[in-house]
């Protein structure tokens, strides 16, 4: 599944979680699912943490949160 935002695209399955920024830095963040948290409730931000990861992005809405729960499985916090 494919989401894009404003900053960029999210590219997801039951697995993983690859994020694509826009702009001249090309920067990709990659979480494994299980190291991945959805934050709701206006907030709409992924975080992950965990085996060297530790990023974290605000989505646009939380339409785009809430289908990226329904693809990886996990329920929004």
């Amino acid at each position: 599944m494919t989401i894009i935002f404003s900053a960029g695209r999210i590219i997801a399955n039951q697995r993983e979680v690859v994020v694509r920024l826009d702009g001249d830095a090309r920067v990709t963040l990659q979480a494994s699912a299980d190291d991945v948290t959805l934050l709701g409730k206006g907030v709409n931000v992924i975080t992950a943490v965990g085996s060297g990861v530790n990023w974290s992005l605000r989505l646009d809405s939380e339409q785009q949160l809430a289908a990226l729960a329904d693809t990886l499985g996990i329920a929004i916090q």
